[in-house]
């Protein structure tokens, strides 16, 4: 059985994002988790123990087949999940699957910096069906400018390693894809290419986390400057104009939204958001790239514990970022890129002292790309 009944009440998660590991074997400069305001991962056990890995399985079970769904995705996440160990990983998977039973079928990914994948994790993931996305940020020298260890030595040439990795069989059909934060102190196309040369199914770019009050690398104040969406524009246009065998997620998802579709992710679109996240001591909270606004900005109060997921659906603060339009700010809500921008990232909207009724700190940004990938769809259908 595949889908699910209509809903009464609101719309129920779908994917569940499990902090399996609070720590990192990396000291990324631009990490939301560790180098921005929200610093809870200090109070946070290291690893996601027994009893909270019991009542993460049961809760998923019961929202699950509370809102009669046959299909959910759960992401092993951190920090680095791969330091919570191969036993503990496979205890986890393990236990949500028999907890959410035979007529339910439960995807697992685990996103990764690939420092640590090796042979045994991959033929772990191979035995349980565990898909693998991994961070990269392109060639070596734009990996390693951000992506270091403690001691400063870059990850490029461990992450290209495990990559090789994955890519023979039977770890091929494994690999999710790649996720790369944007740079532009990076040439765009150079970066796309360097992403092709590991044959991802998938790649996703990210904007650089940040708002009004912390606000990202090189994003001017002057609105008619669009640094971000130059460099995006770039890539696209090397993407749209080739034979497509990679996905690129925000292109499809802009394209599937200018095309009438419905969005899948909380970056553009106005789809409620499906995703919760618990971590490695059990609270229930908000997507975590909240913790780039400020301390605690992620926060429900909530714990698998104690509360099912429903009680988050009902959460203020869960439930005012699944209103669509309602809830954007009165500058959005006019725009004409209105439903496909879907005002950005919600984190990417905090100013102090109006909290998220904004606009995105990238909003001309966004403006900007959705228009020139609706121009270069509009001039192919005339």
């Amino acid at each position: 059985m595949t889908g699910e009944r209509p809903a009464l009440g609101p719309q129920p998660f779908r994917e569940f994002i499990l902090k399996v590991h609070s720590r990192c074997n990396l000291a990324c400069d631009y990490c939301y988790v560790y180098m921005m305001a929200d610093q809870s991962w200090r109070d946070r056990p290291r690893v996601m123990g027994s009893a909270v890995i019991s009542g993460v399985a049961q809760r998923i079970a019961e929202h699950l087949h509370a809102h009669a769904l046959w299909d959910a995705t759960v992401v092993l996440h951190g920090g680095e999940p791969l330091l919570a160990g191969p036993r503990r990983l496979e205890d986890i998977v393990t236990r949500v699957r028999r907890a959410a039973g035979p007529g339910v079928r439960v995807t697992f990914e685990v996103q990764t910096n690939g420092v640590l994948l090796d042979r045994a994790y991959l033929d772990l993931f191979v035995r349980h069906g565990v898909r693998v996305g991994v961070s990269l940020d392109g060639d070596r020298t734009a990996t390693d400018r951000h992506r270091r260890g403690a001691d400063g030595r870059g990850s490029h040439d461990a992450v290209t390693r495990a990559l090789r990795l994955l890519g023979q069989p039977p770890y091929r059909p494994l690999f999710a894809g790649l996720l790369c934060t944007v740079d532009l102190g990076n040439d765009p196309v150079a970066t796309y290419e360097a992403l092709l040369d590991h044959g991802p199914p998938m790649v996703d770019f990210l904007l650089p986390n940040g708002n009004w009050t912390y606000p990202p690398p090189q994003r001017p104040t002057d609105p008619s400057t669009t640094p971000y969406a130059d460099w995006l524009t770039a890539v696209f246009d090397r993407w749209y104009a080739a034979p497509r065998t990679t996905a690129v997620r925000l292109f499809d998802e802009i394209l599937n939204l200018l095309l009438g579709g419905a969005s899948r992710t909380e970056s553009v679109g106005l789809s409620p958001s499906a995703t919760v996240v618990v971590e490695t001591d059990g609270s229930i909270e908000q997507v975590d790239t909240l913790k780039s606004a400020y301390h605690g900005a992620a926060v429900t109060g909530l714990t698998v514990l104690s509360h099912p997921f429903d009680a988050a659906l009902d959460s203020p603060a869960i439930a005012v970022r699944r209103r669509g339009a309602v809830a954007l700010s009165g500058t959005c809500r006019r725009c004409a890129v209105r439903d496909v921008c879907g005002g950005g990232l919600y984190a990417h909207r905090f100013r102090a002292g109006s909290g998220f009724d904004n606009p995105s700190v990238y909003c001309p940004d966004l403006r900007r790309l959705i228009e020139h990938v609706s121009a270069r769809v509009r001039a192919d259908l005339i």
